[in-house]
């Protein structure tokens, strides 16, 4: 017996010492980063290392903020993820609830072709996506960023959310049809209050990938007045010279809500991707 009790300690120390390895490894671009923001310029490409500012200067980020338009540029990225995660909530939640709870013929077929829209490689729909958005005159707007979200939320969330409704009993949804609710109805009142762990797992994706995301704007908004976060940084980087510390303080202050909802939501976060084999 004490011999099993030694090895159940000895492995769990290793898998604790594994976890902590693999932590520090991972931090070390966000601890260099808060470090970078701190510092005063002379020390950012110091030799040796400078792990520490000394000393540590915070007026790094109000300069960093009057250095280019961040509260516009914050505002921006705040609308985008707001309306992509109301459209995405909407569109695919809908369009779950229809391949998991309504029997149409074709149903299951479509689901799967919806599915394998997941393996097509985002690339090769740049071009013939760029130009239908150039035809329909939506070009530096943000209708290219926003008008997907509101058609359809995307093949994974739809599989998200199908995953889940599937584990919701059709008799409760039975019961709503024989007292003369309708779908609409049904759909929400019963499924989506059910819902909210998958629907809060989605809100939390989406506003991930909205945040974060450089190319989308980069490529449809020509005005600098309605660029994001993502995009504004780059006015950082200049042809010869770049400003490291004000860089790393604005990306700081870009990534700090990111930060913040992952410690709030850490554990819907991480336990997101379990909530897919949820169905049968």
């Amino acid at each position: 017996m004490k011999s099993q009790k030694r090895m159940r300690l000895i492995r769990k120390i290793l898998l604790y010492a594994i976890l902590i390895f693999f932590s520090v490894i991972f931090l070390i671009p966000l601890f260099w980063m808060i470090s970078t923001s701190l510092k005063p310029e002379s020390q950012v490409m110091s030799v040796p290392i400078q792990w520490f500012p000394k000393p540590i200067q915070w007026k790094n980020y109000l300069e960093a903020v009057k250095a280019f338009p961040f509260f516009r540029y914050f505002s921006n990225t705040l609308l985008l993820s707001i309306l992509n995660v109301a459209g995405t909530l909407f569109s695919a939640s809908l369009v779950a609830y229809s391949f998991s709870k309504l029997h149409w013929k074709g149903r299951d077929q479509l689901f799967y072709i919806t599915i394998a829209t997941m393996f097509i490689p985002a690339q090769i729909l740049i071009i013939p996506t760029y130009l239908l958005f150039s035809e329909l005159g939506w070009v530096n707007t943000y209708l290219p960023l926003i008008v997907p979200a509101f058609c359809g939320g995307g093949a994974f969330n739809i599989f998200l959310l199908r995953q889940f409704f599937i584990s919701i009993p059709d008799e409760l949804l039975e019961a709503a049809r024989i007292d003369g609710a309708s779908e609409f109805r049904i759909y929400s009142q019963i499924v989506l209050p059910l819902s909210t762990p998958v629907l809060l797992t989605v809100s939390i994706f989406t506003l991930l990938f909205t945040w974060n995301d450089f190319f989308g704007p980069l490529l449809y908004l020509q005005d600098p007045a309605k660029w994001t976060l993502a995009v504004g940084l780059r006015s950082f980087q200049q042809q010869y010279t770049t400003t490291w510390n004000l860089l790393m303080a604005a990306s700081t202050l870009s990534a700090l809500p990111l930060i913040i909802l992952y410690f709030v939501f850490q554990k819907r976060i991480t336990s997101g991707f379990a909530l897919s084999g949820s169905g049968k």
